[in-house]
């Protein structure tokens, strides 16, 4: 089965040597709720994933996976 990866959280926490505990402390949400959305179980908000933006301090755009214009999700990764 292929895991549909939406958002790059993750790698842009990693980039900037920074933990989702750290970032679940900026946005005051648990490190259950940032652990779903760096592994991709689950999605934040489009209000949070700009919040996140600001926080890691790049353009929101590059927090998530460019969805492949001949298929209908992003990049399926096994």
């Amino acid at each position: 089965m292929k895991k549909v990866v939406y958002n790059r959280i993750k790698i842009a926490l990693l980039e900037r040597q920074k933990t989702g505990k750290w970032l679940g402390e900026k946005l005051g949400k648990s490190d259950v709720t940032i652990s779903r959305w760096t592994s991709n179980n689950s999605q934040p908000s489009i209000e949070t994933l700009y919040a996140i933006a600001e926080i890691l301090n790049m353009d929101a755009r590059d927090l998530l996976i460019p969805a492949n214009t001949s298929s209908k999700h992003p990049k399926e990764y096994i």
